[in-house]
C-alpha cells in the first residue's frame, strides 16, 4: 500500500507541475508555491541557527498551532521557527502575519521530498496538528532521530490509520515522541493501538479565542445598535442558514436585535439577504458617524475579522454551516459564556458535540426546531442565562492546553 501511495504522490507532484496553471486560483497558488518552496527556505533559513518545525493545514489548524508557536517563541529564543501549509487558504492569508520566521508551503509527501527538506530543515523538533500528518515526513523525521509532537488531535474510534489494511500508515505514527491530544477518547484509541507516549491537553485552540476576547476593546456601533434588546448573532451564516433564519426575523412578535455575519460577503450574496429581509436593516460599510444604529432591527457585517469581537456582545449566537459539511468555529462565542445554536452536522468537532451532552448548544434540524429554540432562549432570561453558564465553564475549563504542551517539552528543548 505503501508504495502506491508513493506513486500517488509522485504522480501528482508531476501534474501539478505540468497543468497546475491551467486550473483556478487556488491551485495556481498552490502549484507555485509547491515549486517555489525549497527556494524560498533556503533563503529565509539562518545558518547556525536550530530549527523548530511547525506543520499546518489551513487556517484552523492554524490557529491550534499559534498559542504553542507564541509560547516556544517567547521561551526558545535560539530558535527559529518554521511554519508550513498544505493548503492556498492558509499561506495565502497568513504567510506574512505569523510570528513564525520563515513561512512556506510543505512539499508534497513524496519520499525524495521528504528527505530533502528534513535534510534542510534538520530540526530539533518537529510539530503536526490535529490530524494533518504525512507518513513519508513522519518515516523521515523517525529516521533521522528528530522529537515529533502532535498537537490538539483527535482519533476517533475508526480512524483510518487503525484499519486493517493500513498497517504502514500506524506504523508511520511510531514516529510520534508525544501525542498532546483533545480527549479521552483519542488517549483511549491510541492507548489500545500501542502507543502509550499519550497526554490529554485539550484543545490549543480554546486557549487562542480566549487570549482573542480577554484583548478584544469595546465596539461602540454594536452597543449603539443593541441598546437594552436581546442580540442574536448569527456568525458564518450560509444560504441554508439564512432560508430559515429570515423568515423568523420577520414573523416573531418579539422585540430583540439581530447581526448577521454571512460566510460570503460578497456583494452579490449581501444583496441576496438584502432583498429578502423585510425588517429594517443596515450593511456596516454603509454607515458613519452620524448613523443612528438604534433605528435598525438587522446590522449586516459585510467586512472580515469583526465577528470574533462582535460575539462579547450576544445574548444567543446561531453557527452557520451546521446544515453544510461543517459548523464554523463555536470556541468563539463560547469563550464569552453565550448558549449557541447550529444546524445538525456537529460530529466531527469534539466541543460542539460536548456542548450539545452538556446543554449549552442546541442543534436544530428545521424551521420549526429554530422557531422553538429562539422563542424559548428570547423570552426566558433564566433558560438563557443556564446555557451560558454551561457554555462559560466549558470553555474555560479547556483553556490551558498551551502550558500543559509546553511543560511536558521542556525536556526535549534546551
Amino acid at each position: 500500500m505503501k508504495y502506491l501511495y508513493d506513486i500517488l504522490m509522485i504522480f501528482s507532484e508531476k501534474i501539478l507541475r505540468l497543468f497546475g496553471n491551467f486550473f483556478g486560483p487556488k491551485v495556481q497558488h498552490f502549484t507555485q508555491g509547491q515549486k517555489q518552496a525549497f527556494q524560498q527556505l533556503k533563503a529565509c533559513l539562518q545558518s547556525g541557527k536550530p530549527v523548530i518545525w511547525f506543520h499546518v493545514s489551513s487556517l484552523g489548524e492554524y490557529e491550534q498551532a499559534l498559542p504553542v508557536i507564541e509560547k516556544i517563541k517567547e521561551q526558545y529564543t535560539d530558535y527559529q521557527i518554521v511554519l508550513t501549509f498544505f493548503s492556498p487558504s492558509g499561506y495565502e492569508v497568513k504567510k506574512d502575519k505569523t510570528p513564525a520566521g520563515c513561512v512556506s508551503y510543505l512539499p508534497l509527501d513524496t519520499p525524495a521530498n521528504a528527505r530533502r527538506f528534513i535534510d534542510l530543515l534538520r530540526p530539533a523538533a518537529a510539530f503536526f496538528v490535529k490530524y494533518d500528518f504525512w507518513p513519508n515526513y513522519l518515516y523521515e523525521l523517525k529516521k533521522q532521530g528528530v522529537p515529533a509532537f502532535l498537537i490538539s488531535g483527535l482519533f476517533p474510534e475508526n480512524h483510518t490509520y487503525f484499519k486493517a489494511y493500513n498497517t504502514w500508515l500506524k506504523k508511520s505514527l511510531e514516529a510520534f515522541t508525544h501525542f498532546f491530544v483533545q480527549d479521552e477518547n483519542s488517549k483511549k484509541v491510541l492507548q489500545q493501538n500501542g502507543f502509550s507516549q499519550v497526554t490529554v491537553t485539550g484543545d490549543t485552540r480554546f486557549d487562542r479565542v480566549y487570549e482573542i476576547a480577554r484583548q478584544t476593546g469595546e465596539l461602540d456601533f454594536v452597543k449603539a445598535f443593541k441598546q437594552e434588546a436581546p442580540l442574536l448573532v448569527v456568525g458564518s451564516s450560509w444560504p441554508s442558514d439564512e432560508k430559515l433564519l429570515l423568515p423568523y426575523l420577520h414573523q416573531s412578535g418579539i422585540k430583540f436585535k439581530t447581526i448577521i455575519a454571512p460566510h460570503d460577503i460578497s456583494k452579490r450574496h449581501i444583496q441576496q439577504i438584502t432583498t429578502a429581509l423585510q425588517k429594517p436593516y443596515i450593511l456596516y460599510s454603509q454607515t458613519n458617524d452620524k448613523t443612528s444604529w438604534a433605528d435598525f432591527d438587522v446590522l449586516i457585517i459585510d467586512n472580515i475579522g469583526l465577528l470574533n469581537k462582535i460575539y462579547r456582545y450576544a445574548d444567543i449566537v446561531y453557527i452557520g454551516n451546521g446544515f453544510g459539511k461543517s459548523i464554523h468555529n463555536i470556541q468563539e462565542p463560547a469563550v464569552y459564556g453565550v448558549p449557541v445554536i447550529t444546524g445538525p452536522h456537529i460530529e466531527k468537532f469534539r466541543e460542539a458535540v460536548d456542548l450539545k451532552k452538556l446543554g449549552g448548544l442546541i442543534s436544530i434540524h428545521n424551521r420549526e426546531e429554530l422557531e422553538k429554540v429562539l422563542n424559548e432562549l428570547l423570552t426566558n432570561k433564566k433558560v438563557r442565562e443556564e446555557k451560558a453558564r454551561i457554555t462559560r465553564e466549558y470553555a474555560l475549563k479547556n483553556v490551558g492546553a498551551t502550558d500543559k504542551i509546553i511543560q511536558q517539552l521542556e525536556k526535549y528543548l534546551s
